[in-house]
């Protein structure tokens, strides 16, 4: 490192700024780019801090994971703001270049992908979804295959005594999370004596408060796509809104929504 680098060298200004390149002509295809290349880079910033939650958890070192979990949270909030934005692109306006998309679809992102896998939504059907780079075929398939940061709290919750059978804790990680009556149990007594497993509790609520981000960010989602395409199939082929719609209904960390009902 020398002292005398200047701020476009360290940021790589001149590759940042040169990879939006429209292909319709249309102006307002510059607002489309940028806005998926920047949600891009906050998904990648995701990962990282994810990663990095899951490790931390899994050493039983949860004070970092609260930071961590709590940025990704942040972030989330950043992306549902960016949904704003690209609500201001109108239906005539994006019809002028959606040609240029091909058959390119925000359903192909693998960061995505990733994301979800590792808050746990698994699907062994999307990792063929990305055949088309086996490089990144194989990191969504190693997503599936590898515990979700829910996978890892429950079994934090097995090491700190809680009873939690062997069928939960050696599940399949390739399918999703599927709620379990002893998971809930422990995670009620959690929440019925806060002081004492105050850790726990917090890490139960870090985690609410990440799936309460993503929630939103999923529904400012298909509402923008709602606005600009209506009900049209979506570039890539997928059914668009009502696809969109089906995943608000998914639930990451069903037994801590549950217990509510039970306090």
């Amino acid at each position: 490192m020398t002292q005398d680098m200047a701020y476009g060298d360290y940021l790589q200004l001149d590759r940042l700024l040169g990879a939006q390149q429209p292909l319709s002509g249309d102006r307002n295809e510059m607002l489309f780019i940028i806005q998926h290349q920047t949600s891009e880079l906050w998904m990648k910033l995701i990962l990282h801090e994810l990663s990095g939650a899951i490790e931390a958890i899994r050493a039983d070192t949860l004070p970092p994971a609260f930071k961590m979990l709590a940025r990704v949270s942040r972030i989330m909030e950043q992306l549902v703001k960016a949904w704003d934005v690209l609500s201001t692109m109108t239906p005539p306006e994006y019809s002028a270049l959606r040609p240029s998309l091909g058959s390119s679809s925000g359903f192909q992102s693998y960061q995505y992908r990733l994301i979800e896998f590792r808050l746990g939504n698994k699907n062994r059907a999307m990792v063929a979804v990305h055949q088309r780079d086996p490089q990144r075929e194989a990191e969504v398939a190693a997503a599936l295959q590898a515990p979700s940061i829910y996978d890892e709290a429950v079994a934090l919750l097995a090491r700190k005594g809680f009873a939690i059978p062997d069928a939960v804790l050696h599940r399949d990680k390739t399918e999703a999370t599927r709620p379990d009556s002893d998971v809930e149990a422990a995670w009620l007594a959690v929440y019925r004596d806060p002081q004492h497993y105050w850790d726990l509790y917090e890490l139960a609520e870090e985690l609410v408060d990440l799936e309460d981000a993503f929630r939103l960010w999923r529904f400012r989602h298909v509402t923008t796509v709602e606005r600009i395409i209506g009900f049209k199939r979506g570039t890539g082929g997928t059914e668009g809104v009502g696809y969109l719609r089906k995943m608000l209904d998914v639930v990451l960390f069903p037994e801590l929504w549950r217990l509510r009902t039970a306090m």
